[in-house]
């Protein structure tokens, strides 16, 4: 191996780490008094805590993390995998209702006082038997996933969906997947939709089962054609190649008159295959994504979306888990949360009004 030349040749020392004696000497109080400060115990005056506190900011000073852990009894860190994508690692990062309930997961529960460890879909109990994990976020799972049996057996608390309501060791958060599709689709027919099309993943999680009974349901109950695309694969390509073959009919045939896109992609994509294919939205095609993509609205037209709202969810889940994991909270406990439908231009038609 080559030295580093900036450096004369020679490898330069780490930094010392600045201990709690440091401070108290640079600061001119003892030991306990500083970590009192820091701690925020103790009967201090403001003055003497601030000094404490802005002597420590000063130089630095950080706490032992692991020996403060240790202490604790915990590591103060959260596993986080998605179920949902087992063949695709890393992907869901590419999903903009993922990345926002990462992203959600990892800020509340920093806010917590824990740190978030992502973990590859598909994750095998090799790969995470060894980390100190306090609990386990599992989103999305799908069904016979064995990852949240492996998890529970080994005695690590568990949030994931209604799937696991009732275990012990487990909380769950899930969004009302029926009551989104019906709202979706009676809006749809109220702007004059009879031949709606709902395109869905191929993917056997909790939500998606439940979209595609609802909708079964649905048609039943409105004498209308149960017409529905399953996209085997993620992201926009696949997505955008089934939309094209749904809205590829020959003249003559009943053509759809909407879409009620389950299966994640870009707003502006799915406006353009619609026009690729003749189609004028919102006049010939109703469209409404399930989608938090932040383009929605400044499409032409802006696309109607259905969120499910991944900030409450993971707010949620993190706050069963912190039950759980500091205030000894036993028994199963779940939230549902409500979707949101934000009606737009694409699935309004003229002089139907919202």
């Amino acid at each position: 191996m080559t030295d580093d030349p900036r450096h004369g040749g020679q490898h330069s020392a780490p930094t010392p780490r600045v201990r709690l004696v440091d401070v108290a000497r640079e600061a001119g109080l003892s030991k306990t008094t500083v970590s009192a400060a820091l701690n925020g115990t103790g009967r201090l005056s403001p003055e003497v805590r601030e000094k404490a506190r802005e002597t420590a900011r000063r130089m630095g000073y950080r706490p032992n993390a692991t020996a403060r852990h240790l202490r604790a009894g915990r590591a103060r860190l959260i596993g986080y995998v998605v179920g949902g994508l087992p063949d695709a690692l890393w992907t869901y990062l590419e999903s903009p209702y993922f990345a926002r309930l990462t992203g959600a997961t990892a800020a509340t529960s920093l806010h917590r006082g824990y740190a978030v460890v992502l973990l590859p879909a598909g994750t095998l109990q090799s790969e995470w038997a060894d980390l100190p994990l306090d609990a386990v976020v599992v989103a999305d799972p799908v069904a016979g996933d064995p990852v949240i049996e492996d998890l529970l057996a080994a005695g690590i608390p568990v949030f994931s969906d209604r799937s696991v309501e009732g275990r012990p060791g487990a909380s769950w958060v899930d969004v009302d997947a029926e009551g989104a599709v019906r709202e979706a689709l009676d809006h749809l027919r109220e702007q004059g939709a009879r031949r709606p099309v709902l395109v869905v993943p191929d993917v056997a999680t909790r939500f998606h089962v439940g979209v595609e009974t609802a909708h079964r349901a649905w048609c039943a109950a409105h004498g209308l054609p149960e017409l529905t695309v399953r996209v085997t694969e993620a992201g926009n390509g696949p997505v955008v190649r089934a939309i094209e073959t749904t809205l590829a009919v020959p003249e003559g045939a009943d053509r759809p008159d909407a879409l009620l896109v389950v299966a994640e992609a870009s707003p502006s994509l799915v406006l353009a295959a619609a026009h690729r294919h003749g189609y004028a939205v919102p006049d010939d095609l109703l469209v409404v994504l399930v989608s938090e993509d932040t383009t929605a609205p400044y499409t032409e037209p802006p696309v109607t979306t259905l969120s499910l709202r991944p900030e409450a969810v993971a707010e949620a889940g993190v706050e069963h888990l912190v039950a759980v994991l500091e205030h000894g909270r036993r028994e199963p406990a779940g939230t549902l949360v409500a979707t949101r439908l934000d009606v737009r231009a694409s699935s309004v038609r003229s002089g139907r009004g919202e």
